[in-house]
């Protein structure tokens, strides 16, 4: 899987804001590169993320690769704006103060291990994006969440929480387990640094 650019990212930074930007105002199309690179064209899962003054304004994703990253994450940012149900749609004054952060995903793949104990060793913190599921129960966390929550057994206890399951869920030998990574990057801060998404998906 491709490696994203400075110029990738800018990219889809400036296709997340001119998609909401055109759905408020209906003025003008939302912008699109006129070459896209081979890696924009590339079916990847990724979430929009969009803080206001510092705090949670919305958060909508899609794990698997289902279409073009940049065709992605135009979707999720009009979804994360105007349809999370955490939180009223965004606003044009909103808009313009809100901070975007783009995470993209790679293609998730199952995590093997014998035991409880053996799950807690194998994951990564920091590293690792879980998604966690038995029968219709789902959940996931961004690699970011482990900024806030660095103790495997909390991040997963939560986990289940998230699922609907109970806390100890993690326990149960039916339960499965996929791992993925996210490269995250947002208007205001490099994809050095930690971003603020953790606590977008720590909510969601």
């Amino acid at each position: 899987m491709a490696s994203l650019t400075d110029a990738d990212k800018d990219a889809l930074l400036r296709i997340a804001r001119s998609t909401i930007a055109a759905k408020l105002t209906g003025q003008q199309a939302a912008w699109r590169p006129d070459e896209p690179s081979p890696t924009l064209l590339e079916k990847r899962g990724c979430f929009v993320t969009l803080h206001l003054n510092g705090a949670l304004r919305g958060c909508i994703g899609t794990i698997e690769p289902a279409s073009p990253l940049m065709e992605g994450v135009a979707e999720n940012a009009l979804n994360a704006a105007f349809r999370d149900p955490r939180f009223p749609p965004l606003t044009e004054n909103e808009a313009d103060r809100a901070q975007i952060e783009i995470s993209a995903l790679t293609v998730p793949a199952p995590l093997a291990f014998t035991d409880p104990e053996d799950l807690k060793n194998r994951l990564i913190p920091g590293k690792h994006g879980v998604i966690l599921s038995k029968g219709w129960h789902r959940s996931t966390f961004l690699p970011q969440v482990w900024e806030q929550l660095p103790d495997p057994e909390v991040f997963l206890s939560h986990l289940c929480r998230k699922a609907g399951m109970g806390a100890d869920c993690w326990r149960d030998p039916d339960i499965g387990v996929m791992v993925y990574a996210a490269l995250y990057f947002s208007e205001s801060e490099s994809s050095e640094t930690q971003p603020k998404g953790a606590e977008s998906c720590l909510k969601r």
